[in-house]
């Protein structure tokens, strides 16, 4: 998805920013578990700007595809990165020192009720984040392109 002379905007807050530096600087080494909990670094294409957006997301399994919960703290609003895969679903993944291309889509009803369990086995804080919010919370499926 990237193109070499592409530039890439990290996440405009902070602490976020501060993790995908370490995590890029160390080659995941620092930052592939933030707090404990696994993370990855998702750049998307901006559905507006066209602009290569990347943050840093904790992430699940199941089986070979990657799992993300679209929460943005439980906010009225999706966060901007699940509204730019709504537009360009392929994304750019980094995992440690890995670096591929995915698809992504949204879970499907059936499909989300063991795939929310599951991350919410690895940050509890989704249920909460959930119970708290106006709108269902959308889990986000990622499998690697051949």
């Amino acid at each position: 998805m990237t193109a070499f002379d592409d530039e890439v905007f990290d996440s405009p807050t902070p602490w976020v920013t501060e993790h995908i530096r370490a995590y890029l600087d160390t080659g995941g080494t620092n930052g592939h578990l933030y707090q404990g909990w696994p993370t990855l670094l998702l750049t998307t294409r901006g559905r507006r700007s066209g602009k290569l957006r990347r943050t840093a997301l904790i992430y699940g399994r199941d089986d070979e595809r990657y799992v993300l919960v679209a929460s943005n703290g439980g906010a009225a609003q999706h966060p901007a990165w699940y509204l730019n895969l709504a537009k360009h679903p392929q994304a750019d993944v980094q995992i440690g020192a890995e670096t591929f291309t995915v698809r992504a889509r949204t879970a499907t009803a059936q499909e989300t009720p063991l795939l929310w369990r599951r991350m919410a086995a690895i940050f509890p804080m989704y249920d909460t984040y959930q119970a708290q919010s106006v709108r269902r919370i959308p889990v986000v499926i990622l499998n690697k392109e051949p």
